[in-house]
């Protein structure tokens, strides 16, 4: 490989540009006039002293108080990649192009894609290799164009391979997964201290919010540690028989991070994608046994049955043929699941329901129970039906409080005594009648603008579900801040739609596969 021979001094720029390496040049630095690089354009960073490389998007700066002529900046993510000390000297040369951004055209062209095209895609976005609008380019097209299920199955395995790989060295290792859209569903918090507490291996790894009130690493953040590096998870793991950890320290299938961070913005969340992503975490992550909760209703990702049924088939092929013991169930989404919306608030439903109070919210703990239950039925020595009766008693005992009090205090319990936001307003129903619908989608939109999960006491705390009736000027549920900026935000959101629908007569009960 010819390295220029102008070298330049690394700058560590302060900017995290997430999942995007960025790199930044003054535009009157003589290689970038030498070698005619363009803003936007892929180029290729080399240490001159070691055999160390990144690729990185080019930044253009005209202004030598953000980069000096002599200078290169990296973004955060970038510069720890390269792994050099700032002052240090790299140069700087135009990147190839990824060769398997042919086969990326021929996706939009509506051409099918076998296992190496795939792997070559996943391998170079892995690499950084592409830039975000190139991965655009593929996640449209396969969006647009549609994936066979031979091809949901290739990304699949292509993920994972591209990533590290766990083994926990035992046969049966457990894991539940909802595709999410459900504000409150906070049911990972109470299965795994029950399955946990039976015995079975339940090594759950969560995600973050991206576009939702909260995640289960938010929410569990609120009572315990979940930033843990691999050695201290394993550990936990093999000492507590479970985890609820922030799946972020592991790179398990990281190409989907990565895409992931593109499809948000782009608001892209096709089936065979959605289908792919989940997979391939879960597979790498050593799981061998997958229950998967779909919800279904107006405002949730899969609004009816028959969508559901088809998304079920997709899991279940490439489940199958991945090697996992999947099931799939499809349930309930018409609505919030408990009552709180926002980390603080559905911490302490999950609270509630295992220390049995008669005040938690009675459908997450039904829910919780019932998918525990089935999660139970994976174990050989569980009969089929059973499940349920078993975690039923597993939580009324109390070995499931004892179990996550445990994980816990092996996680590292958060000292910091969390309340919900101390701004309060009560949103108040505009007529009498009963409560037909909830919009999902608004409730979690008023959380967020309340400021919900950055700040872990805000969100919304409902008053009224499904089928109450309500008195005109009674609260429906109140809106949590601890900013005043977010409050009025929230506020103003709900004044344009609560989020409620009143009718005069209560709602009929919707069918739904029994759990």
């Amino acid at each position: 490989m010819n390295i220029p021979d102008f070298h330049l001094r690394l700058r560590r720029v302060g900017i995290d540009t997430y999942k995007e390496n960025v790199a930044y040049l003054h535009r009157d630095c003589p290689i970038y006039r030498a070698e005619g690089f363009q803003a936007l354009a892929k180029v290729q960073i080399n240490s001159t002293a070691m055999d160390q490389q990144v690729l990185a998007v080019l930044n253009v700066a005209s202004d030598e108080r953000i980069m000096a002529t002599d200078e290169l900046g990296l973004s955060e993510q970038a510069f720890e990649q390269l792994g050099l000390a700032e002052g240090e000297t790299v140069c700087i040369s135009h990147a190839i192009p990824p060769e398997s951004l042919n086969a990326v055209h021929r996706k939009i062209a509506g051409e099918h894609l076998d296992g190496a095209d795939f792997t070559g895609i996943m391998q170079d976005v892995v690499d950084n290799r592409y830039s975000r609008m190139e991965m655009s380019a593929f996640l449209v097209a396969c969006s647009e164009n549609g994936m066979e299920r031979d091809e949901i199955l290739a990304l699949t395995q292509a993920m994972v391979d591209t990533g590290e790989r766990l083994d926990w060295g035992e046969p049966l290792v457990a894991d539940k997964h909802c595709i999410g859209g459900i504000p409150g569903n906070r049911t990972t918090m109470l299965v795994v201290p029950i399955v946990a507490a039976h015995g079975m291996l339940i090594p759950k790894t969560s995600s973050r919010a991206i576009t939702s009130p909260s995640g289960t690493a938010d929410t569990m953040e609120t009572l315990a540690h979940v930033q843990l590096n691999l050695a201290r998870l394993r550990k936990i793991v093999r000492h507590e028989r479970g985890c609820l950890a922030w799946g972020g320290t592991a790179r398990l299938a990281p190409a989907d991070d990565m895409l992931i961070s593109v499809e948000r913005p782009l608001a892209l969340d096709s089936p065979g994608q959605m289908v792919a992503s989940i997979l391939s975490k879960k597979i790498a992550a050593g799981c061998t046994h997958l229950l998967i909760d779909i919800p279904v209703g107006p405002s949730a990702k899969v609004h009816g049955m028959n969508d559901a049924l088809r998304l079920r088939k997709m899991f279940e092929y490439v489940g199958d043929r991945s090697g996992l013991n999947l099931e799939v169930v499809i349930t309930n989404g018409e609505q919030p699941i408990g009552r709180g919306i926002g980390p603080v608030l559905e911490a302490r439903d999950v609270i509630l329901v295992l220390e049995n109070d008669p005040e938690a919210p009675s459908d997450l703990r039904e829910k919780a129970l019932r998918l525990a239950g089935r999660i139970l039925e994976f174990d050989p020595d569980v009969r089929g039906g059973q499940g349920y009766a078993i975690a039923r008693d597993i939580l009324e005992t109390g070995r499931a409080m004892k179990k996550m009090q445990a994980i816990i205090a092996a996680q590292g319990m958060n000292k910091t005594a969390m309340k919900p936001g101390v701004l309060v307003k009560e949103i108040l129903a505009s007529e009498s009648g009963y409560v037909t619908g909830i919009d999902n989608l608004q409730m979690a939109r008023i959380a967020r603008l309340a400021g919900a999960p950055m700040d872990k006491g805000a969100g919304v705390d409902l008053l009224k579900k499904l089928g109450d009736p309500v008195s005109e000027g009674e609260a429906l549920y109140r809106i949590h801040a601890e900013f005043p900026s977010d409050f009025e935000f929230a506020q103003d959101l709900a004044a344009k739609g609560d989020g409620y629908t009143i009718g005069a007569v209560p709602p009929a009960p919707r069918y739904f596969p029994a759990l």
